[in-house]
């Protein structure tokens, strides 16, 4: 089966609020390929390789999290920014990206689905546009215990910046680069803080307020929203969806 480009376009705006975001970048299509669209691969961020590996398989769209245009970057076409572009353009391949809208979808998002592969269900939101996740820890009642769970589903150790050692009852958590929302998690009651990143405060935060730290890989935490949101186009439209994972240790 086959759809439009612009069907898709509108149906993953309305299905994924982007109108409601304030955003660093374009959300939704971001070049043009060709009609219509019935080979979809989905990936983490729009690198050459991964345009690459998309032109190779055939696909007609790719969708991903990490677009190419971003606020306040030069936008001069030249270097890295040119091979990706004449890539896409050369094998009329759209792209899609989305950022923020993709991290806080209840259901597909980034967010959901981290917290799905480590068995936590949120029961609230925290931070910026309420993009964080708060939940109760379950049955991951120390922070060695939330580390180990998070290697095993990541298959990848994180960094555990271990706190104070206290027993875990609540635990936030915010896919990518969101070491400084470490203070909002804690004022929003959490025990534990999983985000993708992490920078030199947070190690002196965590020995002062004794609330844990995770950080599990930018790339590892975002790998699983574009992947559900590919597989749910796949079915809803009848195309075929490939998700490709380029390894990447940030």
């Amino acid at each position: 089966m086959s759809t439009s480009r612009q069907h898709i376009d509108e149906y993953l705006k309305d299905l994924l609020a982007v109108d409601s975001f304030k955003d660093y970048g374009p959300n939704g299509l971001q070049v043009e390929g060709r009609e219509p669209v019935s080979r979809l691969v989905t990936g983490v961020t729009a690198s050459r390789a991964l345009i690459e590996a998309a032109v190779a398989d055939g696909a007609d769209l790719l969708l991903v999290h990490h677009g190419l245009f971003w606020r306040g970057q030069d936008g001069r076409v030249t270097g890295w920014m040119k091979q990706r572009l004449q890539r896409l353009l050369a094998a009329e391949l759209n792209l899609f990206a989305f950022h923020l809208p993709l991290d806080a979808h209840a259901e597909l998002g980034n967010n959901a689905q981290l917290g799905r592969r480590l068995g936590l269900q949120a029961d609230g939101r925290f931070g910026d546009q309420s993009l964080g996740f708060i939940g109760p820890a379950g049955d991951l009642g120390t922070a060695d215990a939330l580390a180990a769970r998070v290697a095993q589903a990541l298959q990848r150790p994180p960094l555990l910046l271990p706190g104070d050692g206290r027993p875990l009852r609540r635990i936030a958590w915010c896919t990518g680069g969101a070491q400084g929302w470490f203070e909002a998690a804690i004022a929003a009651g959490a025990d534990a803080y999983l985000t993708g990143e992490v920078s030199e405060p947070q190690a002196h935060l965590a020995r002062e307020t004794g609330v844990a730290f995770i950080a599990a890989g930018h790339h590892a935490t975002e790998r699983y929203g574009v992947q559900a949101l590919g597989a749910h186009l796949a079915q809803r439209f009848g195309l075929v969806h490939t998700h490709i994972d380029l390894d990447n240790p940030a």
